[in-house]
């Protein structure tokens, strides 16, 4: 392994280098690394992938539950000069195969059981070139370290290091192309803003194929040169456990993880100096939980999108109950937010240097996203006189189910692909645990176990709609589309129903 770095400090992998060799990197049950030891198992898997016909700027997907497989992965497949495309574990074998072909993947790294299904065997379903495990990449590597070393010193901040899968208004999901110099640029500010260490505990408990997992939490604890303490599941018994144990001193995840751990008896107060959450409303007596219940001093929310790298704006240290409950605080360093209305709440619009590089293949997606350099968000908010901005709602027709967008259209298609369905509509509906999850009005003489379970076959468990209703027709407005707001409100009340 070189003794001096080579890929620029900008780089996901030039990050990796910089890193306290001899700190703990990485905690996985009994498995443990250094960052030194995570660096030269990267580099290992990156010599193998290019002995396996992998080249600069292909594209691999990596298919694996939170782990040191997911980890050692991604950094291989970025140290070879690849692209990560990141397959989220919920998905079924058609949705992972509508990405790993969109994305012309050179091969997908897959491995693990997740609810029963084993992801290396779903992988060879879902139609990958080839399927190949973090345990045999790192068994051999036939090419030589200075093929390694080329690809990296070869990196630069304008590369594109992930296409990243974000649901989509239209139903079918977009890859947004990230560059490595946004990624590690906003997770600097990220890391600066919210006081992230070395000698810190993060338990990652979002998904390492979201934004919020392997940037938020892994790269963030390489800029930090904290420990990353992978979360296979969310578990919130076993999480307060894990806390009462000692070592973890940051949290991070939706509004429903915290309210979860509040209403654990055991979860100790005073071991958590930091929490993070965003994503969702957060009420008032949530944060005042967070700092009073368990003794956590620092918490703040955040606000962002994966078109920009994740965060762009977050509360500040010594902002009140108030201000962290209200608003999603001010533009990190570099980013800039303006509200398109000249009086009162408006689309967001944002600049920053994590912007998107674009859509992959879709340059009239792109072209739309994009106005005079600024990323239109979709959604709705307003400005404080102090500068921190509110989000009032969401413009794009989307869920978030625990932290998870899902895009109602998508659901939609697959409930029309029914014989027994002649429309349907999909709104979102309060839950204690998960914020919203999705809720169905069908037009049609369908049995609603059976469309849960035609759903189910074709969709991540997350997008399945929990409640079916059956209409008679759909409303519409005076543009003639389906009325959603009439019908978030029908849905409230029948959910509210005993």
């Amino acid at each position: 392994m070189p003794s001096s770095p080579l890929a620029p400090p900008e780089t996901l992998p030039g990050v990796l280098e910089r890193a306290p060799i001899a700190a703990p990197a990485l905690l996985d049950g009994g498995t443990r690394f250094t960052y030194g030891e995570l660096l030269e198992a990267a580099r290992t898997v990156a010599g193998a992938l290019a002995a396996s016909g992998v080249g600069e700027d292909d594209a691999v997907a990596v298919w694996l539950p939170n782990g040191w497989e997911w980890a050692v992965a991604s950094y291989g497949i970025l140290c070879a000069g690849a692209r990560v495309v990141p397959v989220n574990t919920r998905y079924t074998a058609s949705e992972a195969a509508g990405v790993i072909v969109r994305s012309r993947c050179r091969a997908v790294v897959a491995g693990g059981e997740v609810d029963g299904s084993d992801l290396a065997a779903a992988a060879v379903e879902a139609g990958a070139p080839q399927v190949l495990s973090v345990v045999r990449l790192l068994e051999g590597n036939a090419f030589s370290g200075k093929e390694t070393d080329r690809r990296m010193a070869a990196l630069h901040a304008g590369r594109i290091s992930h296409v990243q899968y974000t649901s989509g208004t239209t139903g079918l999901p977009k890859g947004v192309l990230l560059r490595h110099g946004g990624m590690v640029e906003t997770t600097r500010s990220w890391v600066a803003n919210v006081g992230l260490r070395a000698g810190d505990g993060y338990p990652v408990v979002a998904p390492f194929a979201h934004i919020g997992g392997h940037k938020t939490g892994l790269l963030a604890c390489a800029v930090a040169g904290a420990t990353a303490l992978p979360q296979p599941v969310l578990d919130p018994k076993a999480l307060a456990g894990l806390v009462a144990e000692g070592g973890v001193t940051v949290l991070q995840g939706p509004p429903a993880l915290f309210q979860a751990l509040l209403a654990e008896p055991d979860m100790p107060s005073g071991r958590v100096r930091v929490a993070v959450t965003g994503a969702a409303v957060v009420p008032p007596d949530l944060v005042r939980g967070l700092r009073e219940r368990l003794g956590i001093p620092h918490v703040f929310t955040a606000y962002g999108l994966t078109e920009a790298s994740g965060v762009c704006t977050m509360t500040g240290r010594g902002d009140s109950v108030e201000v962290v409950a209200s608003s999603a605080g001010t533009p990190i360093p570099g980013v800039e937010v303006r509200i398109d209305a000249v009086d009162g709440p408006g689309e967001i619009l944002v600049r920053s240097p994590g912007l998107m590089a674009g859509y992959l293949d879709d340059p009239e997606a792109t072209a739309a996203a994009f106005t005079d350099g600024w990323l239109r968000t979709g959604d709705l908010g307003e400005r404080d006189g102090e500068g921190r901005l509110r989000v009032v709602d969401r413009l794009k027709d989307l869920l978030i189910v625990g932290g998870l967008n899902v895009s109602p259209a998508e659901v939609e298609h697959v409930l029309g692909g029914h014989p027994g369905v002649q429309a349907a509509a999909v709104v979102g509906i309060p839950h204690e645990r998960l914020g919203e999850v999705p809720a169905a009005f069908v037009v049609g003489d369908a049995d609603a176990g059976e469309l849960v379970a035609y759903c189910g076959d074709r969709l991540a468990g997350f997008k399945v709609p929990r409640t079916l209703w059956r209409i008679g027709s759909l409303p519409l407005n005076g543009a003639g589309k389906v009325d959603k707001l009439l019908l978030r409100r029908e849905a409230e009340v029948r959910a509210a129903r005993p």
